[in-house]
């Protein structure tokens, strides 16, 4: 369920990363995005 979850913004910004493709690396800057979601949804959790 988070996968899709983190993935909604990543296709939101879709265009813009790759219209920023030269400066940005599509996939790590995807990577990077889901991983900090990824702990932010799971800090509350992790706390609790």
């Amino acid at each position: 369920i988070h996968l899709t979850f983190l993935h909604e913004p990543g296709s939101n910004n879709l265009l813009d990363a790759i219209s920023n493709c030269e400066k940005i690396p599509f996939h790590p800057y995807l990577s990077l995005k889901d991983t900090l979601g990824f702990i932010l949804i799971n800090l509350p959790l992790i706390t609790l």
